[in-house]
């Protein structure tokens, strides 16, 4: 029997997010990768992934990906069977958050948005891995991402809620985990959420940054195989 599991993407992210994770679950495992391209909030991204889903699945997301993987199980928290929640935040944009991400929008609508993404990897990636053929494809991955797409995320992002008053109503099997080296959303804020969900546990993933599916795709995938058979 399947174990249907939908995978949220971040911002700017497609399916290669998730690719080489993937790979590596175990076959019984029936991945989805959510469409998150045509929404404007948070809440309207959950709402399109609920009525394309499974009545009962697995779910997990990274970064804007957990913030719409919360407001999922929030509203239907019935057909969640577990919850992932990877190198997200529970908490709502802080002011000086949202003046740089309205900076980075209005470089892409000046259609820089190559320069964006290359200014954006240093935050993104571990030291590692700036120099190698994985920052060369986040780059190549965002640039698939159309404008529209990455604007109309970003608001979706500055938009959310404080998700933390409702972290202790969670009650199905949790991961949080983070990259080592994650300055994003570094891992005391995942420290955070995990000590807030009941039963959660948290893995953290060395040699890894923002996007440790990609930079450490073996150990997110042990995390994951460990998550779905609990």
């Amino acid at each position: 029997m399947f174990q249907p599991l939908v995978l949220v993407p971040g911002l700017r992210c497609d399916a290669y997010l998730w690719h080489a994770v993937i790979e590596r679950l175990d076959e019984r495992v029936a991945p989805v990768v959510a469409d998150v391209s045509r929404d404007d909030s948070v809440a309207g991204m959950a709402a399109r992934i609920l009525a394309a889903a499974p009545p009962r699945f697995a779910l997990a997301g990274l970064s804007m990906g957990g913030y719409v993987v919360l407001e999922i199980i929030r509203q239907a928290p019935e057909r969640v069977t577990h919850l992932a929640l990877l190198d997200t935040n529970a908490r709502p944009d802080s002011e000086e958050r949202k003046t740089a991400r309205r900076t980075e929008m209005e470089l892409v609508r000046q259609g820089k948005s190559a320069l964006v993404s290359r200014m954006g990897l240093p935050n993104l990636l571990a030291p590692i891995h700036l120099d190698s053929p994985i920052a060369e494809a986040v780059h190549a991955m965002t640039l698939r991402v159309e404008s529209e797409v990455y604007l109309r995320q970003q608001n979706a992002i500055m938009t959310r809620i404080d998700s933390r008053p409702f972290l202790g109503q969670i009650a199905v099997p949790t991961l949080v985990g983070v990259g080592a080296e994650d300055k994003l959303i570094p891992p005391e804020l995942s420290e955070e959420m995990a000590a807030m969900i009941p039963e959660a546990k948290l893995a953290i993933f060395a040699n890894a940054g923002h996007i440790p599916t990609l930079e450490a795709p073996q150990a997110v995938a042990t995390a994951m195989r460990e998550w779905l058979a609990r």
